[in-house]
């Protein structure tokens, strides 16, 4: 099992990476870590201590903000994994963003079972339409099912629609118009369908993991909770680990 973790910034990156080190150790740099600079990326190899032989490869990358860097920086990850051989099993998308009151409090986890863009589309005389009503593309991806049931299950997240989004939401009346044309929605942010658009190019399953910093709405700086949140992420990746390690990569679908 190998898997690609990709991340906004390095913050989130070490976050994750946390829930693999050695207790004995610290920083993002502590032993267990294996830097590797491939065309385009930088990705941190995970290993967990001698006494314990991973089932998984865990390859961490900071792959910058939005859907374009993220869709550039994984595809540049998953084409150098494919052409060494290597290629990855599963992707992720993590992160913190912010949630959609009540349905996502801040310090709770979110997983997508959609990972949609809310924002690829065109503004109409009868409002926004997505781009599938044009005639393009596509606006969302659905991770395995099972995968996230059995995620869900052992860390406690809540499931439901992550958006992915080009500009965060800062006022009250364009999140109250997010959650009309996306009833499901629980959380938003920034990476997850480019994340998704490049691990389907390549014919990877996908996952996007939110932990909530901060509700979508109105701009609070002082009330967000981006420490609570990374926590949470590291706490999330420790349970999660295990059950992608046994996941059976051939069950893509169901």
């Amino acid at each position: 099992m190998r898997v690609l973790v990709t991340t906004a910034v390095p913050a989130e990156r070490d976050a994750v990476a946390a829930a693999f080190a050695d207790p004995a150790a610290t920083g993002p740099a502590a032993p267990g870590t294996a830097e590797r600079t491939v065309p385009g990326v930088v990705l941190h190899r995970r290993a967990l201590p001698a006494d314990h032989r991973p089932a998984a490869v865990w390859d961490l990358l900071a792959g910058g903000v939005g859907p374009a860097a993220a869709a550039a920086s994984t595809a540049a990850a998953l084409t150098a994994g494919a052409l060494a051989g290597e290629p990855y099993d599963v992707v992720v998308s993590a992160g913190i963003g912010g949630g959609f009151a009540p349905g996502a409090p801040l310090g709770s986890l979110v997983l997508a079972d959609a990972i949609t863009v809310a924002d690829l589309g065109a503004e109409t005389p009868d409002g926004f339409a997505p781009v599938t009503e044009l005639g393009f593309g596509t606006v969302t991806h659905r991770p395995p099912e099972s995968l996230v049931r059995e995620i869900a299950a052992a860390t406690g997240a809540l499931t439901g629609t992550v958006l992915t989004v080009s500009t965060v939401t800062g006022g009250a009346e364009r999140a109250a118009e997010l959650r009309l044309r996306h009833p499901r929605a629980l959380a938003e942010a920034m990476e997850g369908f480019g994340v998704a658009e490049a691990a389907a190019a390549h014919g990877a399953p996908v996952l996007e993991i939110r932990a909530v910093s901060n509700p979508v709405g109105p701009r609070d700086r002082a009330a967000w909770r981006i420490g609570d949140a990374l926590a949470a992420l590291t706490a999330a990746f420790g349970k999660l680990a295990p059950v992608l390690e046994s996941w059976n990569p051939h069950d893509r679908t169901h």
